[in-house]
């Protein structure tokens, strides 16, 4: 990003909300419950829970409601309620979203589906690791060199998880196979890793957060080794979107607490509310309109309008857009320097 980019003339201001790092470590708590429900389940019910929950979280409806689409609308709102941010990354914005529709888009039509998918796959995977392990850095304080091979296994790990589980109906069992054994070697790697990365740590809680990272990893890849596919997506689903969250929530109530600068946090205010409830409800309430309706909607209208019925024009088209625009904006909307970054600070 340009110098004149990243100068504005604005004081400091004030924040009185902090983003906590003993509540984004609490988050990890989720992985031993997981652990444990499969040890319950497997004991005491005969895999009862496994067989009862979808094949993969994707037929979930409600899963797909609560989990992912939610923290990627909220993302996409917050730039466009804010016109200082639309005008600051408007050069990257654009550019994005052309290549968004070259590739993924006019691309499709000679692209196979699976090499899509699998693109779309990895690209997800490093934006949910990056982001824990870039919040873990600040308090690991890790070398370069340590940090970047943290990261890199967990992803390579994770991307065979990820693939060994919403691919799992089109693999041959020798290619499934192969996802395993794969995941299992980038996983004993990062174990490995982690060890002999421990020692550069600084301080006992750094530790508890680099190890957190590592056994979020580890737990998915036991999970998924053992057929719970929803518990191994759950895991690091559940820790990423809250994280996002209390980043976006943070950023509203330290800019818009005193004075409400876009209609949303205006009308919050004007009912008396927190400014922390705005993207919470209005991604929520965006996310069932196009999980449950927007496909039926937009078909209505083409069908009306141009005698022609789009496949999930909302939930592939509308969400995957958006989707891809976040992974590729939270890289670099909360860097130093950003203008949503004047309103971030950090506690513990």
């Amino acid at each position: 990003m340009s110098a004149h980019v990243l100068s504005f003339s604005q004081t400091e201001p004030e924040k009185p909300w902090a983003v906590s790092f003993r509540f984004l470590l609490s988050l990890y708590a989720i992985v031993p419950l997981c652990v444990l429900v499969l040890w319950f389940d497997r004991i005491g019910f005969d895999d009862a829970l496994r067989q009862a929950l979808p094949s993969s979280p994707g037929h979930f409806l409600l899963f797909q409601v609560l989990f992912g689409t939610p923290h990627i609308i909220a993302s996409n709102l917050l730039l466009l309620h804010h016109r200082d941010y639309l005008a600051t990354f408007k050069t990257r914005l654009l550019g994005m979203s052309a290549f968004i529709v070259l590739v993924f888009g006019i691309g499709s039509l000679f692209i196979p589906y699976t090499v899509l998918y699998i693109i779309s796959a990895i690209w997800t995977v490093y934006h949910v690791l990056k982001q824990q392990h870039g919040i873990a850095k600040a308090v690991c304080r890790l070398p370069p060199w340590a940090f970047y091979m943290q990261m890199w296994l967990s992803v390579l790990a994770g991307v065979f998880i990820y693939l060994g589980i919403f691919l799992k109906n089109t693999l041959t069992p020798e290619q499934a196979e192969w996802m395993l054994t794969l995941a299992t070697l980038f996983t004993a790697l990062l174990v490995a890793a982690t060890l002999v990365n421990q020692r550069q740590v600084p301080g006992a809680f750094g530790r508890y957060f680099l190890w957190a990272n590592t056994l979020l990893v580890v737990a998915s890849f036991y999970v998924y080794s053992q057929h719970y596919y929803f518990l191994a997506i759950l895991m690091p689903r559940l820790v990423h979107d809250i994280t996002a969250y209390s980043f976006y929530v943070t950023h509203d109530v330290n800019r818009h607490g005193n004075a409400p600068q876009a209609m949303p946090y205006r009308l919050a205010a004007a009912c008396r509310l927190s400014p922390a409830w705005v993207l919470p409800v209005l991604s929520l309430l965006l996310t069932v309109v196009l999980q449950v309706h927007g496909d039926a909607v937009i078909n209505w209208i083409t069908l009306t309008l141009f005698d022609v019925k789009l496949y999930k024009a909302a939930t592939l088209g509308i969400i995957g857009y958006l989707a891809l625009m976040h992974y590729y904006t939270e890289s670099f909307i909360w860097s130093a320097g950003s203008p949503l970054r004047r309103y971030i600070r950090f506690g513990t």
